[in-house]
């Protein structure tokens, strides 16, 4: 048996019940023309899926390559949480496995399995570098989840109170269509207010109408009431 069939039996192993595949692949949108249409789930609490990963150590990039392939959900999930731990113990491959987590973007297609992985490997990666032009190669992608690693990235430069890309990122994307991209940007605008609420006021006030009405939301969860509603009243809509 190889390595990948192992990883993937073992994970089955641990399989849920119809009644949690069908709530997950609801709260997902796998549905028809939704963001995670077609997407398999085994109904697996993502703890579960931690532990089982740690118990593999290691695991070459060939094995994560084929993980990512596979239809499952969890799967995947547990292949990015593999690629997380090479990529923090293997120091010499750490520009590889960034290259390798692009690759294989359009398989890292739901929020989750981004905002899992994303700040861990592209972010951390980025994070003592002065060369941030990866951000927003991805930000100008077609791929919405390309965009999204890009963004949710930037979680790791604000826990190291740098919030510059973040905020340039937030105006490459005030115009973006999808309903998961407003709703990362004003997550990370919202992570930037909690560690120096003055920064992100100062960008709305140059920006609070262009941004969606969705990014504005996340971004002021923090203000009081009445300043969030005067913030909203002349919202973009």
């Amino acid at each position: 048996m190889t390595l990948t069939q192992q990883i993937i039996n073992t994970l089955k192993s641990h399989q849920g019940t119809p009644e949690k595949q069908k709530i997950l692949m609801g709260f997902f949108k796998t549905g028809p023309g939704e963001y995670g249409e077609g997407d398999q789930f085994l109904g697996i609490p993502v703890p579960t899926t931690r532990a089982i990963a740690k118990t593999f150590v290691l695991v070459d990039l060939n094995t994560i390559h084929q993980l990512l392939l596979n239809e499952w959900h969890e799967v995947r999930l547990c292949a990015l949480l593999m690629l997380i731990t090479r990529f923090k113990k293997l120091k010499n491959e750490q520009e590889l496995i960034v290259k390798f987590y692009v690759d294989h973007a359009r398989y890292i297609n739901n929020w989750d399995l981004v905002d899992l992985s994303a700040p861990h490997i592209v972010g951390a990666y980025l994070l003592t570098s002065n060369d941030r032009s990866l951000l927003y190669e991805l930000a100008e992608s077609d791929m919405l989840w390309k965009r999204r690693i890009a963004m949710v990235s930037t979680l790791t430069f604000i826990r190291h109170d740098q919030f510059q890309d973040t905020l340039a990122l937030s105006k490459m994307l005030l115009n973006d269509k999808e309903s998961l991209m407003h709703k990362a940007t004003g997550w990370m605008l919202r992570e930037v207010g909690k560690r120096d609420e003055p920064v992100l006021t100062a960008f709305l006030e140059s920006y609070a109408r262009e941004l969606p009405r969705t990014a504005l939301r996340y971004a002021i969860e923090h203000y009081p009431e009445e300043e969030r509603k005067e913030w909203l009243k002349n919202s973009k809509s």
